[in-house]
């Protein structure tokens, strides 16, 4: 199991190698969120077991873990300037596939899609805002729904 901050460095760094011939918008704080969370549904739902060990909160626009939010919150609503060296291989290359495929999956929407889509959701849209959206909760909805290879 990882920390969620090394996992949200992961996407930061992955967008950045992806898209550095691009002009692109980059990843937000709030996208950087959508993307933990799917992130985790889908580890749950193909591994039984989290990919972080953080708890994922129900804040007003989606789900978040608060951590990072506060890691990378001076950037406010603009694209994360992260350009620090990160050692791929802290993440498993098998590790790595579930992210690359989250990210080509997910990675494609803006922030505020992805924060609508979350909304719609039943793990967001069933717990109280301000609480702990649970992992059984995400789990068994992503297992509904996520179709492994």
């Amino acid at each position: 199991m990882y920390n969620a901050s090394l996992i949200a460095k992961w996407f930061l760094n992955h967008d950045r190698i992806i898209n550095s011939s691009e002009d692109v918008g980059g990843i937000s704080n709030l996208k950087l969120q959508k993307l933990l969370y799917y992130a985790q549904g889908v580890c749950l739902a193909i591994n039984g077991t989290p990919l972080f060990g953080e708890q994922i909160f129900a804040w007003k626009h989606g789900p978040v873990v608060p951590g990072v939010y506060d890691e990378f919150k001076d950037f406010g609503s603009k694209p994360i300037d992260f350009n620090d060296d990160f050692d791929f291989t802290a993440v498993s290359l098998d590790d790595a596939k579930l992210l690359e495929e989250v990210f080509d999956v997910f990675g494609q929407y803006s922030a505020w899609k992805l924060r609508d889509m979350t909304h719609d959701e039943p793990p967001y849209r069933n717990t109280l805002v301000w609480s702990v959206i649970p992992n059984e909760s995400i789990r068994d909805y992503f297992a509904d729904r996520w179709v492994v290879d």
